[in-house]
Order: C-alpha cells, then structure tokens, then sequence
C-alpha cells in the first residue's frame, strides 16, 4: 500500500509520533487515520508500562496562579532527563496538569496516597482518576501515558500543592 507524506505527516501531527512508527501504524490498518492514532495510542499505553520502572530525578516546578490570584498551585512533575524536562511538551504537560489541580482540587496524587481507612471518592480526590478538564473523555493518568508516549521517557506528577483564598 502507497501512503502519502501528507497523512503520515497528519498522523504524526496528531499523535506526536514518530515517522516510522506513523508509517508502520498506517499500513497495519490499511490507511485509516482514526484506528492508526487508536493503535498508536494503544501502543503509548503499553511503552508507559515498559517504562513505568525507570528513575525519574529530572523534571520541573511548574506554577499556576487563577482567576485573579486567588487560587494558586505548585506541582512537580518528573521525568528523566533534563533534556526532556526543558521541552516545550512537557512543559505544556505540566501546565495542563497544574491547571488541573486548580480546578479541581484533588487532595491525593494517586490512589496509593489515601491513607488506609480513609473513605474517598478515587475520582473526585485522586488527581490521576480525575476527567481532564480540556477533554473529559480521557483521565490525567492517560494524558501523562500520551506524554510518555510522545516523549519517549518515565514520566510522574510527583507532588502538588494548591493554594486558595480564604481556606
């Protein structure tokens, strides 16, 4: 089958994929855009696992200040270079999960935070069940896998703290 640059290069657009892997994917789903960026997408997913294992010491603090200064968060994300943690994806990354944070206001980062006896709803107190703000259909424990995925290493919210007026 003869794929075009142009869908390849939409793929990878979508995706943040690499060439070959967009090319590979497209020819294992006959050139369907939507099962090729499903399939990679699957493929995000099980390199996340592979990777889960992995040290991460490198990252950054990102800040978020809110609705006039009154709500404010700091979050450390993790990864394991420098060198990705000075790309502009995972600073976007960070900053759509600070976001979320404000948002939100998850109390745990994830589910092996609550402590024991502790009766909380997963989804309303653990920030990695939480729906994503910007796209409800994916959880910020998928959106970090995508970031793992796109850029090819370890990555973990570490800590967060949330700051509001008046509590």
């Amino acid at each position: 089958m003869e794929l075009s640059v142009a869908v390849i290069k939409e793929l990878r657009e979508r995706t943040g994929a690499g060439i070959m892997d967009c090319k590979r994917a497209l020819e294992a789903t006959a050139g369907d855009l939507t099962q090729a960026e499903d399939l990679l997408t699957q493929q995000g997913i099980a390199s996340a696992s592979k990777k889960a294992a992995r040290s991460t010491e490198e990252g950054i603090v990102e800040s978020y200040i809110h609705s006039g200064g009154r709500i404010g968060v700091l979050l450390e994300v993790n990864c394991e270079t420098d060198f990705v943690a000075r790309t502009d994806d995972f600073k976007a990354l960070a900053h759509d999960i600070a976001m979320q944070v404000a948002a939100m206001a998850p109390s745990y980062v994830s589910g092996d935070d609550v402590p024991d006896g502790e009766d909380a709803e997963s989804e309303e107190t653990v920030l990695m069940h939480q729906p994503f703000i910007k796209d409800p259909s994916k959880s910020i424990q998928d959106l970090v896998n995508e970031g793992i995925g796109k850029l090819g290493e370890n990555i973990r919210v570490r800590r967060f703290t949330r700051f509001s007026l008046g509590e």
